[in-house]
């Protein structure tokens, strides 16, 4: 070997030995970086005709693997649907409330039922009376406040679809920006790493929002595509459509055009789970604003329904006629089964039996059609208030199946049914949670080792002083032989 092959080699040796301890130092320092991939130094040999010339560094490879990574965000939408569903049965499990706690619906309406058989005890008591008043008062403000609530809650999926929207097309827009910067670089033969992380962060984010598939395309370029099989993103980052609106009530809908449904590009898709853009956060808002919130309004007011009805009949009041509204009443008059959506958000107490609205106390013991005060001791009325209360029937309407039902069991049933979807929601959640931690820890496996990097960084160490003492040798060489 040539004195001047040797010089190049070692020559080589210490660039490459610098590019790699370049690389362990950027490695190290970003170890908590999100979104950061370990890099490695590609090295190869180096020719000279047929002869040896050293190391070339060939180019610095991301490691990762994009199959798990591919997973982790599908993982990371299915996380983030779940946990969506289950808040929004909690809420409604809150709204309703345990069984055994003071204020729920159930123990509101034993205390009706109490206050009923102590009223008909003592029919002359006026504060009995009014503590009828005030239990029935109390179920129907709970009944309002939760079908409120229930609205609330649709009112808030509408604003965070939009929100979502928005921060969508922000950052799809800024992958095609670094689609476009990545590609410069590689034309200008520029390290491009940095910026495959950066489009690797805002891929995760888009992944949360809408679950996608990232399609790798020539240059490093890559498109987003859901897995509904929307195209996000093909050159050309696709423009996500949504209108919010002010306030929304329970007749408004997506199907009637008072609700709005997502665009593509202008195109109107449909939404939902299973959808186009469904299974992320974005599917599960719709999900709640459009399915699971009205099932839970159609079944709130089923129950105010069968209250209503409970005490509308003339049998359990003679002073009624038919058609006349009962203790209970759709906004102060009688029930139209035609127009019972949004029920329990308008039922209220009979005028006539309230003072507080010009009524009088005494039509709860006489008859709330009755035209003037009866004998005080008179607790027939009462009693058949009662018998209304306790009476086993089935709802006409909801999903509480053909079972019969007392006013307190059927209470019973609505707050058991939200408390099981509740549970079915947590099982799906914590299933989701645990996949998702689970390729997330694949994910960081394939991430910055410190413990690795400080070793790579010895055997660096070591390589460079190894040049460095060929160099010295040949420089010793060379010394001596212009000396002869």
């Amino acid at each position: 070997m040539s004195i001047t092959l040797a010089l190049s080699n070692a020559l080589s040796g210490l660039t490459a030995a610098s590019r790699m301890a370049e690389v362990v130092a950027s490695n190290t320092a970003n170890a908590m970086t999100e979104g950061y991939a370990r890099r490695e130094v590609q090295l190869t040999s180096q020719m000279l005709g047929t002869r040896g010339a050293g190391v070339a560094v060939t180019g610095i490879n991301r490691a990762v693997n994009e199959t798990v990574l591919q997973d982790r965000r599908l993982a990371d939408a299915s996380a983030q649907n779940a946990s969506m569903r289950t808040d929004f049965f909690s809420q409604m499990e809150g709204w309703l409330g345990n069984p055994e706690e003071a204020g729920s619906l159930s123990t509101q309406m034993s205390d009706l039922e109490a206050t009923l058989v102590e009223a008909a005890s003592r029919p002359d008591s006026e504060p009995r009376l009014t503590a009828v008043l005030d239990a029935a008062t109390a179920i129907t403000t709970h009944l309002n406040e939760t079908s409120d609530n229930i609205q609330r809650a649709r009112m808030t999926a509408d604003q965070s679809i939009a929100s979502q929207v928005d921060r969508l097309n922000e950052t799809l827009g800024q992958i095609d920006t670094l689609n476009a910067s990545i590609l410069s670089d590689r034309a200008s033969g520029h390290d491009a790493s940095a910026l495959l992380d950066q489009r690797q962060v805002l891929v995760d984010q888009v992944s949360t929002i809408v679950p996608v598939r990232q399609v790798a395309r020539d240059n490093q370029q890559i498109s987003l595509v859901t897995t509904g099989g929307a195209v996000l993103l093909e050159g050309n980052p696709a423009k996500i459509g949504f209108e919010p609106v002010g306030v929304i009530t329970p007749d408004m809908t997506q199907g009637s055009g008072a609700l709005s449904g997502l665009t593509i590009n202008g195109t109107q898709i449909a939404t939902g789970e299973d959808r186009l853009m469904g299974g992320g956060s974005l599917g599960a808002l719709f999900v709640i604003r459009d399915e699971l919130a009205p099932q839970a309004q159609t079944q709130l007011d089923a129950y105010a329904r069968n209250l209503i009805e409970r005490f509308s009949d003339p049998a359990i009041d003679p002073t009624l006629n038919a058609g006349d509204p009962g203790l209970f009443t759709d906004a102060g008059g009688a029930l139209d089964i035609t127009d019972e959506l949004g029920l329990s958000g308008r039922i209220s107490i009979n005028a006539i039996a309230d003072p507080d609205q010009g009524g009088a106390l005494w039509h709860l013991r006489d008859g709330l059609g009755a035209t003037s005060a009866g004998s005080v001791g008179n607790s027939q009325t009462l009693s058949a208030l009662t018998d209304a209360l306790t009476a086993q029937t089935t709802p006409a309407s909801g999903s509480f199946g053909v079972s019969k039902h007392s006013a307190s069991s059927l209470a019973a049933n609505l707050i058991s049914e939200f408390s099981t979807k509740r549970q079915n929601a947590e099982t799906t959640e914590s299933f989701a949670s645990a996949r998702h931690q689970t390729l997330n820890d694949l994910v960081l496996a394939d991430g910055v080792d410190t413990d690795q990097e400080l070793q790579t960084l010895l055997q660096v160490e070591r390589s460079y002083a190894a040049n460095a003492k060929v160099m010295q040798t040949v420089d010793t060489l060379i010394q001596t032989l212009l000396e002869m």
